[in-house]
């Protein structure tokens, strides 16, 4: 806990997961601190999205434990449902209802009323810039289209934590600045971000926290001040996964 008594954000301990012979997490250790937003970097396979779903109850650790605000994950999931925000890497969205109705059924199914249901889901399509594709079937919006409406939908519930899986991936510049100030709206209100990420500029100037992951296991964890001091966090990637650059020589791509 920290100094006011209060637990993480998020607090793994042991945890780990395999798909057959595959090791997807191993013995993780990790805490997210209340109000920071963390970025989880790594290479592809180092274990992120297994690890995110575990700690938002979508799918089961062989060992280990996950806390949310002290709650366990596993022991009391209607609870923790009620306070997380989960946006996948592969989204998972009720694509022949419009975007405006997408976000009032969401805003239904968490417990508003009609009209504040209503209120959120014009807000958040406005700040969105989904305005005026709202009418629209959510199964012709394009991938950054459905990206915002999938985080829309997310923070709909105003979540103490929001668990995002590569958010930024095929999301044009525009949309990215319209995804960040949302986030930060959220961090600076108090909320928890958590989002993993292969786009190391962006994590560098948005998160104050961030951890590298590699083979299941972190890395590198701390604060972006502390990890990345007078060096970018790319450099700090690259250290700690240990990559070595390829030395293999391929003439025909130099020849004429």
């Amino acid at each position: 806990m920290n100094r006011s008594g209060e637990s993480p954000a998020v607090e793994l301990r042991g945890l780990s997961k395999t798909f057959g012979p595959k090791i997807a997490v191993d013995n993780l250790d990790l805490v997210v601190p209340r109000g920071s937003f963390f970025g989880l970097v790594g290479p592809n396979g180092a274990g992120k999205s297994s690890t995110l779903k575990i700690s938002t109850g979508l799918l089961r650790p062989d060992a280990g434990t996950a806390l949310i605000n002290g709650t366990d994950v596993w022991s009391d999931p209607k609870t923790i449902k009620a306070k997380i925000g989960v946006v996948p890497e592969e989204l998972r969205l009720f694509e022949r209802l419009t975007g405006q109705e997408l976000l009032e059924y969401v805003g239904l199914l968490r417990g508003l009323d009609r009209v504040e249901a209503i209120r959120r889901a014009n807000d958040l399509l406005e700040v969105l810039g989904l305005a005026e594709a709202a009418g629209r079937l959510v199964v012709d919006y394009s991938t950054g289209m459905r990206k915002k409406i999938a985080l829309g939908a997310a923070v709909l519930h105003r979540p103490s934590v929001l668990f995002l899986d590569e958010p930024f991936e095929s999301v044009d510049p525009l949309s990215v600045r319209v995804l960040r100030s949302l986030l930060e709206q959220m961090v600076g209100a108090g909320a928890t971000v958590i989002f993993s990420s292969h786009v190391m500029e962006v994590v560098q100037n948005l998160c104050d926290h961030v951890a590298v992951m590699n083979q299941g296991r972190i890395v590198a964890n701390g604060s972006v001040a502390e990890l990345c001091a007078d060096r970018g966090l790319e450099e700090v990637f690259v250290e700690a996964v240990g990559v070595e650059a390829s030395t293999l020589d391929i003439s025909w791509l130099r020849d004429s």
